[in-house]
């Protein structure tokens, strides 16, 4: 099946247009770490920051190149722990929303 629209402009608009979409893409992105998931969650925070602040900005808010958060966000990325504390806080003040972590037992 052939796409019809590019896939990261579909996030780019809906981002612009529902901001409650750009947290949910944050949360999705802080639960897959959590959750062992790392591959994809970059991939996500990736298209949140492409939708949001950009990279030239995120350089900027983080004091990291830009070319080395591409590198970080990227599918075979390895992003320490310092630079990926580093990136969600810029991105969660970018966006304006704070965390709260909830544990839910496993069944």
């Amino acid at each position: 099946m052939t796409l019809t629209r590019d896939f990261k402009q579909t996030v780019v608009d809906r981002v612009q247009r529902d901001p409650a979409f750009a947290k949910a893409l944050l949360d999705e992105a802080a639960t897959l770490f959590l959750s062992g998931e790392p591959e994809t969650a970059r991939l996500i925070l990736r298209d949140l920051v492409n939708a949001t602040v950009g990279f030239e900005q995120l350089a900027e808010l983080t004091h990291k190149p830009s070319k080395s958060l591409h590198r970080m966000l990227s599918q075979k990325g390895n992003p320490s722990m310092d630079n990926l504390a580093t990136i969600f806080a810029a991105i969660r003040d970018w966006l304006n929303v704070s965390f709260q972590v909830q544990v839910v037992e496993a069944v």
